[in-house]
């Protein structure tokens, strides 16, 4: 069983050493324990420090490309690597490295797809109350949009078992921990949360510069994961409220109709008709989204196959490469013999 922790990094040179030096190298359960760096584009070292730490595996975005794009080459470079088990941490420290045999036993124990560390929100003092509020409230939404029970949407501190990393597929650009969650419970994972400790930062976070545009942003990943994923209830319950919104002015103007005034209140047939026609148009663009949805999971299960076949191959090279090696050996124990 092997399990590689992952790291996203952006200019973490001088953070990162820490975040190595609290990971457990040995974990019951866990045959082999391997570290992953993503540099995302960083300009102060990053990945010359990782591989001076002993880093196993640095991958380097050219440029830098955001988290949700360091967390899905992250993911990508696991499953290459022959990953079992994924963890994500973040380099800054936040999150307790002790934890991470907590965070993998539910994988481990096949109770659970994936696993997310719970910072205790409502209490943490790390927090303030600003944040506690907008955590514990997003995270209320999070949990009825996926229909999953978690504690901490927002917590980057997760294991992820092979399978299930394999069926994730991040389309955000800002941060792919709403995103997998809606993902991860549209497509029936079981997710679970596990208690974690904290540390305080100092820092502030690169992933956004204030309050509002985290809010906003988190906004715009969730309402688009949640359609992607659920486009006729959500076109459907757009169209539905815009057809009953336009049928209330259509019912004023019967009633004025039936007590022969109806002439003065075209108006409002007029808007009511308009509301209940975008009412249907938009419910019909949700039955077209949901057959592109269909298409979607078409592909999705094409691309895990296509990940198994990689699996194989990678699995049936490093046996050749085995092979070719032992015979290399005999051959050159042979050659001493023989000149002996």
């Amino acid at each position: 069983m092997k399990l590689i922790i992952q790291i996203p990094c952006f200019n973490e040179a001088e953070s990162l050493p820490n975040t190595l030096l609290a990971i457990p190298r040995r974990i019951p359960g866990i045959d082999t324990v391997e570290l992953l760096v993503i540099d995302d584009g960083s300009n102060d070292g990053t990945s010359e420090v990782a591989r001076r730490w002993g880093v196993h595996h640095v991958v380097r975005h050219a440029t830098n490309r955001g988290l949700a794009a360091a967390f899905t080459t992250g993911l990508d470079a696991c499953l290459a690597a022959g990953a079992d088990i994924i963890v994500n941490t973040d380099a800054d420290g936040q999150y307790d490295g002790g934890a991470i045999p907590a965070l993998v036993q539910p994988v481990l124990d096949g109770k659970a797809d994936i696993v997310i560390g719970d910072r205790g929100v409502a209490s943490n003092e790390h927090f303030g109350p600003i944040k506690r509020r907008l955590q514990r409230l997003g995270t209320a939404v999070v949990r009825f949009l996926s229909r999953t029970d978690i504690n901490d949407a927002v917590s980057g501190f997760r294991a992820i078992s092979r399978e299930a990393a394999q069926r994730i597929n991040i389309t955000t650009e800002f941060s792919y921990t709403t995103d997998m969650l809606i993902q991860a419970g549209r497509k029936r994972m079981k997710v679970v949360s596990v208690p974690v400790g904290t540390n305080r930062t100092e820092r502030p976070s690169r992933l956004f510069k204030s309050i509002p545009q985290f809010i906003s942003r988190q906004l715009v990943t969730i309402a688009r994961a949640y359609t992607t994923y659920n486009p006729l209830r959500a076109f459907a319950s757009v169209g539905l409220t815009m057809a009953v919104i336009g049928a209330l002015p259509i019912m004023r103007f019967l009633w004025f109709w039936a007590n022969g005034d109806g002439n003065g209140h075209l108006q409002s047939l007029v808007l009511g008709g308009s509301l209940v026609t975008l009412g249907i148009i938009t419910s019909l663009l949700g039955v077209l989204a949901d057959l592109i949805g269909a298409n979607r999971k078409l592909l999705e299960t094409s691309l895990k196959r296509m990940r198994n076949l990689e699996d194989e191959l990678s699995e049936v090279r490093r046996v050749l490469e085995g092979d070719a090696a032992r015979k290399s050996d005999r051959n050159a124990s042979a050659r001493k013999i023989s000149n002996g």
